[in-house]
């Protein structure tokens, strides 16, 4: 549990900086730049477009839009929802990749008019995986994701090798994964597929041509995080170009500083509590940033062998470049 006096690990707030990275960043630039990251325990999130909208009403709004994405990934109804927001607020939307930009954020790239990658860049398959309440669970006893693919894999294995000649392959995989998981995989994975279909008609017309794009990002790779180039997604049949050297070096600076924001900051209390104060997503424009920040304990309950949070006071925040004063505040989504 708890203990008093006992200093908490903290993460630094770099507005200063950042906002001297961006800065640079826009008079390289014929529009407004936003930026949007996650560290490696955040994701794309439905209380991010809560967040992208408070954002814009700091920002000029109308022609172009450099979006900065920096993500593993998350919700792609949530990814829909960005975008929808986005188009509303811009005629042209430029997404610019130093780094990776996988999964549900691929989904977000899409909705960009352009994409520009830098030589670190990657986008990557949007096949479906799904962690359910009735999943499987792991050696700490969480439940765990399971993909199409796999479950695909797996049975199309089965038939190759003859496995149990004349049985269904379903009556031996059910003890391990629950029938309702594949009805929701299955269901999940169409749903991906009409996301990206919807969100590539923003800006492509010829519906055979997004149907195309989107049955290939969902069906056409061996791994979640098979990483997709600049070549491949020029392939593919994305609008994509290697972004400009000097750009994506302000970039990998701005990630610099991000990442140091969103380092681990856990401070443990013994061998069985500890907190965590991680900074996780960060959306960031001129004279504006908003963060949300983990601040909460965990405790491991030995019966159940796995880890609880206790005392979850995590929030957004609020940061306002005023003058040379930074003004800041709990910004409330629920």
């Amino acid at each position: 549990m708890p203990r008093k006096n006992v200093k908490i690990n903290k993460p630094p707030v770099l507005i200063r900086q950042t906002q001297k990275s961006i800065q640079k960043i826009e008079k390289m630039l014929d529009g407004t730049f936003l930026s949007y990251w996650n560290s490696p325990g955040g994701s794309v999130c439905h209380n991010d477009v809560m967040a992208f909208y408070e954002i814009l009403k700091y920002m000029k709004t109308g022609k172009n839009l450099y979006l900065f994405i920096k993500s593993n990934g998350g919700d792609g109804e949530a990814s829909l929802r960005i975008v929808n927001l986005l188009r509303k607020h811009f005629n042209k939307i430029i997404a610019i990749l130093p780094l990776e930009c996988a999964s549900a954020a691929t989904m977000i790239a899409l909705g960009a008019d352009e994409v520009q990658m830098g030589p670190l860049a990657y986008l990557t398959a949007i096949d479906t995986s799904l962690c359910h309440s009735l999943s499987p669970v792991d050696k700490n006893n969480q439940t765990v994701s399971v993909s199409q693919d796999e479950l695909t894999r797996v049975i199309r294995l089965w038939h190759e090798y003859k496995q149990g000649a004349g049985e269904n392959p379903y009556k031996s995989l059910y003890p391990h994964i629950h029938p309702l998981v594949f009805g929701a995989i299955d269901r999940a994975s169409s749903l991906s597929i009409k996301l990206c279909k919807e969100i590539l008609s923003y800006h492509i017309k010829d519906a055979k041509v997004s149907d195309k794009i989107s049955q290939h990002l969902n069906s056409n790779y061996p791994s979640h995080e098979y990483p997709i180039t600049l070549r491949e997604a020029q392939r593919i049949g994305l609008k994509v170009k290697a972004i400009d050297p000097a750009l994506n070096d302000l970039l990998i600076e701005l990630n610099s500083y991000y990442s140091e924001m969103g380092q681990r900051a856990l401070t443990d209390y013994d061998e069985e509590n500890y907190h965590n104060n991680e900074i996780l997503n960060i959306l960031e424009g001129d004279r504006i940033q908003i963060y949300y920040q983990n601040d909460k304990d965990w405790h491991y309950r030995k019966e159940e062998r796995r880890w609880v949070p206790l005392n979850d006071i995590s929030l957004w925040y609020r940061q306002v470049v005023s003058g040379k004063k930074i003004v800041s505040s709990k910004f409330h989504i629920r």
